[in-house]
């Protein structure tokens, strides 16, 4: 078994013995490579996400320097604007002013509203994937469903659609666990001209406005709402990158998943009305983010352990997900699993806005693919991305 280390391919590969180990030396680590406490419980993730004494920011109410930490380096500046505007990455009151905004373009109508849009597309996608007799589905299906979902609800036109994705994963690279010098070269970049972008596209809805949401955040008028253009930019750069990158991850994970256990596989293909489980389940049992961190504002206590202010958290989404006192048979996939209080959306203030929205991509693609290629099968072995925080694969090749 692999030792947690997010650099090792072994451990990337399969982390979660590594987990159960965690679990069972105690419910909280101090690792020294990223000067991090990791807390692998359920219970302990569970209730930290919901805790006020952390918080995704500290600068809200300390500077660098009063809560121990260094400043970012001055070449980073660009992507820690990007980044530190977003409402993940801000605490009350601004996160609630942004969050309370954005939320009216996720109400359960609107996003009931947006089903036929993205079952249509599904399907698209995948007659083209059937047409051709297979290929990626990252690429073919799990990529362009969610970018132009996320894009058609910002109203980024289709001929401008094609950097977004790698816009997007470039930054993503940013939230690995110590990113190496070219990998933050290339988030910058990407923060650059992302916002370059949303800059002038911003300044367009404001001459002409349209039915989308860049144009909803403009037209706020009460003073409480009110975005500067900072927020509106990085509020539209973190909606797309949530907004696909779990999705991207889900299916693919998903489908690797399935494809290993083919007893599941054909149980789904067998009765489609396990969908809405086969989701959850999927997305707890190799979860697509890894590892969520907040920041100690307050001395906090865990086991008789005391987290001092300025310590950084690891709460290890993928290990509270295989917790065997919350999950039964945690390492079977069982897509008829009814109890499932898995924690892949996060939870507490910080809960994903979008969930609802992914589940319909989900359910959508999965759907396509059960009714439209029926014979699915695993064409190669997939490469595992590099990566530990966020979960994926380079491509997952496929047949019909």
């Amino acid at each position: 078994m692999a030792a947690f280390d997010p650099w090792d391919p072994a451990f990337l590969a399969d982390p979660y013995p590594s987990y159960a180990d965690l679990r069972g030396k105690g419910r909280v680590h101090f690792y020294e490579p990223t000067r991090q406490w990791l807390v692998p419980h359920h219970a302990d993730v569970s209730a930290l996400l919901r805790e006020r004494r952390l918080g995704r920011t500290y600068q809200h109410r300390f500077s660098h320097e009063d809560f121990g930490r260094t400043a970012p380096p001055a070449e980073h500046e660009p992507f820690h604007t990007l980044n530190d505007h977003g409402m993940l990455d801000l605490e009350p009151p601004d996160h609630t002013r942004i969050r309370r905004l954005v939320s009216k373009a996720f109400t359960p109508r609107t996003v009931e509203q947006l089903k036929p849009y993205v079952s249509r597309l599904a399907g698209e996608l995948v007659d083209q994937l059937v047409q051709k007799g297979g290929g990626d589905l990252l690429t073919d299906v799990a990529e362009p469903l969610p970018v132009a979902v996320i894009a058609e609800m910002l109203g980024i036109p289709e001929a401008d659609r094609a950097p977004l994705r790698p816009w997007s994963a470039d930054i993503c690279g940013m939230y690995e666990l110590n990113p190496p010098q070219d990998v933050a070269a290339r988030a910058v970049r990407a923060s650059v001209e992302f916002s370059g972008y949303l800059r002038e596209l911003i300044a367009e809805r404001r001459e002409t406005p349209g039915d989308d949401l860049i144009s909803g955040l403009i037209a706020a008028h009460d003073e409480d709402d009110r975005l500067t253009e900072q927020e509106m930019i990085s509020t539209c750069v973190l909606l797309l990158n949530a907004g696909h990158e779990a999705t991207v991850n889900a299916t693919v994970n998903g489908w690797y998943a399935l494809f290993r256990n083919p007893d599941q596989l054909a149980a789904l293909r067998a009765d489609h009305t396990l969908v809405p489980s086969a989701i959850e389940e999927l997305m707890r049992y190799d979860t697509p983010l890894q590892l969520f961190e907040r920041w100690v504002l307050d001395d906090i206590e865990i086991d008789g352990t005391t987290i001092p202010r300025g310590a950084e958290i690891a709460m290890l989404f993928g290990s509270a997900n295989h917790d065997p006192a919350v999950f039964q048979a945690p390492e079977k996939l069982d897509l008829a699993r009814k109890d499932n209080p898995h924690i892949s959306f996060s939870a507490g203030i910080h809960y994903c806005i979008g969930a609802p929205l992914a589940r319909i991509e989900l359910a959508a693609s999965m759907t396509a693919l059960l009714e439209k290629a029926p014979a699915l099968a695993l064409a190669a072995e997939p490469e595992r991305k590099p990566n530990f925080v966020i979960r994926g694969l380079e491509g997952l090749a496929v047949e019909v």
